[in-house]
């Protein structure tokens, strides 16, 4: 069937057609159909043709351009089953990211990530399809603010989530996620330590540890947005209903889950605990790719998107493909000390 250039509203998403050359032909579909079957339970087949021609001309532009595809675990499914070859969380994304051969990176997330591969692969090009693909934790700091935190606490050392601009990395002495942010803050052998940008991740880390965090007052515009009140309203709702939150949520928040981890580690309970029903208290789109390999565990949704990660769309990939841009660069006078603290994360084990 051919497609029409007419904009279809996508769970909130532009999905408008920029041209006419790309349609959803028994050619397309033959080539692409198998791979619908990953996605099925949380895509509506009426989507299918949309995404389809895209993924085709995508995965036809990867192999001619020895491309490889970055997806972080909150891009939408036809993203992260249908054209991702890496796609985890920004932990998983940056090891991988070092490891790849691929002379061309598509960062199918937002700018600090793809920052982050650059710094780790200076001689490779790093794309993304959007580059106001941002992040309100990133946004929330600037060197300046690290600079002053440093004077008022000269002894503690900087711990930075990967949340954040390479100009803020390069102020620091270490870089986390949120699976290792304790594991990297007692490795450090400090009685404090200042931790950066995210203030609810921070205060988490406080109370898994001994050792004194000082916070900044950095928030996640996704997370903050959940309420004690609706996941007590959801529990009454579903008396066998598992709550998962991420530590990027407000402690009154995380007092109300069952279990509180980093992306992975939700995606771990998910595959070990094998719940019945389970709530995650993160961005929306991980449900749906968690949702398509669990079959067996009903979501419930609270869907609250990231309008940043929601930028990066299956044509802009495409785009990004066929024009080798936007790239990603990183300014030489920070790109050093910005990747020690990068690597120094990777090596705490």
């Amino acid at each position: 069937m051919a497609l029409s250039t007419e904009t279809v509203n996508i769970r909130g998403i532009d999905t408008t057609t920029p041209d006419t050359t790309l349609e959803y032909s028994p050619e397309v579909a033959e080539r692409v159909d198998h791979i619908y079957e990953k996605m099925r339970s949380v895509v509506p087949e009426i989507e299918w043709p949309v995404f389809a021609p895209e993924i085709d001309a995508i995965l036809r532009l990867k192999a001619e351009r020895n491309a490889v595809i970055l997806a972080h675990n909150y891009q939408t499914p036809e993203i992260f089953h249908g054209v991702a070859d890496i796609v985890g969380d920004s932990l998983a994304l940056a090891r991988r990211a070092a490891e790849t051969d691929a002379p061309i990176i598509v960062q199918a997330g937002v700018h600090f990530m793809a920052e982050t591969s650059k710094l780790l692969n200076p001689e490779k090009t790093v794309l993304i399809p959007d580059l106001a693909a941002g992040c309100s934790l990133a946004e929330s700091i600037t060197p300046a603010d690290v600079r002053r935190l440093r004077e008022a606490y000269p002894d503690a050392p900087v711990v930075t989530y990967v949340n954040t601009a390479a100009a803020v990395k390069a102020e620091s002495d270490i870089c986390c996620t949120s699976g290792n942010a304790v594991r990297i803050v007692e490795s450090l052998g400090a009685d404090r330590v200042i931790f950066i940008p995210d203030e609810y991740l921070g205060k988490y880390v406080a109370t898994q540890t001994d050792v004194q965090i000082i916070t900044w007052k950095g928030h996640c515009e996704v997370h903050e947005r959940f309420t004690p009140q609706e996941l007590i309203d959801y529990r009454r709702s579903y008396d066998d209903l598992r709550i998962i939150a991420h530590p990027e949520c407000p402690p009154e928040v995380l007092a109300e889950a069952d279990f509180v981890g980093s992306t992975s580690q939700m995606i771990g309970f998910v595959r070990e605990e094998h719940p019945d029903r389970v709530l995650m208290v993160t961005e929306c789109s991980m449900s749906d790719n968690v949702a398509a390999e669990a079959p067996q565990t009903e979501f419930v949704r609270p869907c609250n998107l990231c309008p940043h990660m929601k930028r990066i769309t299956l044509t802009g990939i495409r785009k990004s493909l066929e024009t080798l841009g936007p790239e990603v660069t990183v300014d030489p006078a920070v790109a050093d000390a910005a990747r020690r603290s990068v690597e120094r994360m990777l090596e705490v084990q």
